[in-house]
């Protein structure tokens, strides 16, 4: 059994899909209704909910969350790594569903928001075959000290767009420009004048991106 999801099915035969992640406490219909605004015609977007389960830092209050968060403090021990792992094997079984249906990876972008950014990035760049991209917005990288060794072949030049607000004040610009930083010159690193949000432009910027990647089968 895969992670519930909302999923946009396209207007025209299916060639590539987009699996969006949401952020902490929310759910997938919490970035749903961008999904027509990219004009992917032939792309089906799916939306997952991450499982229920206590988050430390909101005092152990049950909600949506890919992990929990142990402190405020930036570190190794911030995250839980079990959450981390466990999350991912359901993100890769998504994945999986969609080369069951006829996608094959090199046509599934993996992106996310803020704690679903950071997943997206754990998982594509571990997958082991090779993903036409990944989208990192507002987050930053777990588990650092496990890329190195981690880091799947197929991956190793797949794009990556990051994007993040230059008034972010749930995840510092810091956070997200280090870990862009880490993949070099096929990382896109863009800043927009905003909180821990979306800007209009950054969703017309992530469609160009996208067509970019899907827009031809």
């Amino acid at each position: 059994m895969t992670l519930p999801c909302i999923e946009l099915e396209p207007r025209e035969p299916c060639t590539s899909s987009v699996i969006w992640l949401h952020g902490l406490g929310a759910d997938g219909s919490d970035f749903a209704p961008i999904a027509p605004m990219f004009g992917l015609h032939s792309t089906r977007f799916v939306f997952p909910h991450a499982p229920h389960q206590p988050v430390t830092i909101n005092g152990g209050y049950v909600m949506r969350s890919w992990y929990d968060i142990l402190t405020m403090d930036r570190g190794p021990e911030r995250e839980s790594e079990p959450d981390i792992r466990a999350s991912a094997r359901e993100v890769e079984a998504l994945i999986q569903r969609e080369r069951d249906r006829g996608v094959p990876s090199s046509r599934i972008v993996l992106a996310g928001f803020s704690q679903g950014g950071a997943m997206a990035l754990h998982v594509g760049i571990r997958y082991p075959e090779t993903l036409a991209g990944i989208v990192v917005l507002s987050a930053y990288q777990v588990l650092a000290d496990t890329v190195e060794r981690e880091a799947s072949a197929a991956n190793s030049q797949t794009p990556l767009f990051f994007a993040h607000g230059t008034r972010d004040e749930v995840v510092p610009t810091f956070a997200g420009q280090e870990a862009a930083a880490r993949y070099g010159t096929r990382a896109t690193w863009l800043t927009y004048p905003m909180g821990h949000e979306v800007h209009p432009q950054e969703i017309a910027d992530i469609k160009a991106w996208m067509h970019a990647r899907l827009g031809a089968a």
